[in-house]
């Protein structure tokens, strides 16, 4: 056993009096007896639900966890936030990511800020629930330790190994009657594995694996397979770990430092993270205290210094099981380390250096060196101007070459189906730079303009000439002259608001510039007569308090108080 802190220097001890009188005459009520009260208090924060496939084995690992912190001298008490599933939710997906997200901060604070707890360690696996927690931990700045479930098992089908994707990518087909619908369905049922984050390096597994770079688990808890010993075996150790930090007084902020998000950003750029990553990040580093860095910026240079080091799904040929089998994080982290900073603090009380030693790559073909990368293009690239004075987000490695830079006539849309409704009718032509506005945080809660760019894919001519030009948000599967994430968005009073039908728009990404070319008085004269409002009425009550606080994109959409 740890040594154990004394009562009176610990958060959890309150002075005499009637609160605290109640306080622990409630938790005798309950059966917790005087040394138990006395020892630090831990929360066990749990993002457990039957309906979330990533997260429905975490009331399995919370007892692993409460294990190890009682093992260690602290009183484990579990508490849960909100922790909903993107898949099951896609039908209308305007609670997920960044409302869900926000949301969970504030559960997280307002559970164990309220009740004093010491330290805490929070289970997650999914899109928004890891970014929630990790924001929460940076608000809170108290000994914290996230752990993450796990990736998602491959599913069987026809002898094979099979991921999600392969069912998603049938869909289109099976629509068509080109593809046998027994097949179909068989594919469906064997492609998702038990529990854990789904196979790719979508959301879910990008987020676990910035945790991971952050300092904010164990090591290789981002590389683990969720059915596997070894996560239960992480789940108790950071159990036993998370009263170490409470021991030595090491907080979150401590651990997630500047150096340490720098580090997690080129970590993404090495791994093609999910596109989410550029709302997630800042905002945690916006928790953290480090509101005065254009994190956005950061990427940028980050995108061009960092080459892509693994190749995984979906846009790759390996699975987060071959990054797993290859070394996993550590083994990453290794290949990268002369780009790192090695010396910022992690949760295991060391630094990254010395988590990373003796780390071993297995297979070069899933892990690469900086002297051998899969490629050196550019990721993902920030574009700058009137029209986007906060900047733009633009996959780069995407972009037809033809493209690179552009200058078209807007075509204007107020929403996503007022634009595929357009490209249906035939209504867009070669060379248009079509606006497609109203989707960002404040307006539509962050809708994905990838449906239309994925129609407008089928359309060769269009695809080879056009712009797409929004503040909603984009896939990791985008291709094109895409340009998303435009801030600030429309409903914030940003530029893109006031774009007419026929104004000319110019995009230089060698210079990082995205201009909408009418004169400065022009511009300014239309934004000071520009007015939306938030349709409240077609809304519950939520999501208008999420519109009527949430902040611009560039800054992680937090809450803009």
């Amino acid at each position: 056993m740890l040594k154990k802190k004394k009562y009176e220097d610990m958060r959890s001890c309150w002075e005499f009096g009637e609160a605290e009188e109640c306080r622990r005459g409630l938790m005798y009520g309950m059966g917790y007896s005087k040394e138990e009260i006395d020892r630090p208090l831990i929360g066990v924060v749990n993002s457990w639900n039957e309906y979330n496939p990533g997260h429905v084995h975490l009331d399995k690992l919370a007892q692993r966890v409460k294990q190890g912190v009682r093992e260690a001298g602290g009183l484990p008490l579990e508490v849960m936030t909100t922790g909903i599933c993107d898949g099951m939710v896609l039908k209308d997906p305007k609670y997920i990511e960044v409302p869900s997200r926000n949301s969970i901060a504030d559960q997280v604070e307002m559970t164990v800020e309220g009740n004093f707890f010491d330290g805490m360690v929070l289970l997650c696996t999914c899109d928004s629930i890891v970014p929630g927690h990790l924001m929460a931990a940076a608000r809170l700045d108290i000994p914290a330790i996230i752990v993450t479930g796990g990736y998602m098992p491959l599913g069987i089908h026809g002898g094979k190994e099979v991921l999600h994707i392969h069912a998603q990518d049938k869909v289109g087909t099976a629509a068509k009657g080109l593809m046998d619908m027994d097949e179909y369905n068989g594919l469906i049922e064997h492609s998702w594995g038990i529990c854990g984050g789904c196979t790719s390096m979508t959301t879910a597994n990008s987020m676990c694996m910035i945790a991971e770079a952050l300092g904010m688990t164990l090591p290789n808890n981002s590389s683990t397979c969720a059915i596997s010993s070894q996560i239960y075996l992480i789940a108790y150790q950071a159990g036993k770990q998370i009263m170490n930090l409470v021991d030595e007084g090491i907080t979150a902020r401590q651990i997630m430092s500047v150096e340490a998000i720098k580090n997690a950003i080129k970590v993404d750029m090495a791994v093609a993270g999910s596109a989410n990553l550029i709302l997630h990040i800042p905002a945690i580093a916006n928790e953290a205290g480090y509101s005065d860095i254009s994190w956005w910026k950061y990427f940028d240079e980050a995108s061009n210094q960092i080459p892509l080091l693994s190749h995984l799904a979906p846009s790759g040929m390996y699975t987060v099981k071959d990054f797993d089998m290859a070394g996993g994080m550590t083994a990453l982290q290794m290949n990268l380390a002369s780009e790192l900073n090695l010396d910022v603090m992690t949760v295991t009380g060391k630094t990254l250096r010395e988590n990373i030693k003796g780390a071993k790559v297995y297979n070069p073909d899933v892990i690469h060196t900086l002297d051998n990368p899969v490629m050196t293009e550019p990721g993902i690239g920030v574009l700058y101007g009137n029209l986007a004075p906060e900047g733009a987000i633009i996959k780069i490695a995407a972009v037809p070459s033809n493209l690179m830079t552009y200058k078209g006539k807007a075509k204007v849309f107020n929403s996503l189906d007022e634009s595929l409704d357009a490209l249906r009718s035939g209504k867009i032509q070669p060379g248009d730079a079509c606006v497609v506005r109203f989707l960002g945080m404040k307006a539509r809660f962050g809708t994905t303009a990838f449906t239309f760019q994925e129609e407008l894919k089928g359309h060769a001519e269009l695809f080879n000439s056009c712009a797409i030009i929004t503040d909603g948000r984009f896939s990791g599967g985008t291709s094109g002259l895409s340009v998303g994430y435009v801030s600030p968005e429309a409903a914030l009073g940003g530029p893109l608001g006031v774009i007419e039908d026929g104004d000319e728009i110019i995009i230089d990404i060698p210079n990082r510039k995205i201009t909408l070319n009418i004169p400065d008085e022009e511009l300014n004269k239309r934004i000071s007569e520009f007015h939306w409002e938030f349709p409240a009425s077609d809304y519950h009550r939520f999501l208008r308090l999420f519109v009527k606080n949430v902040g611009s994109m560039a800054h992680g959409c937090i809450w803009d108080c």
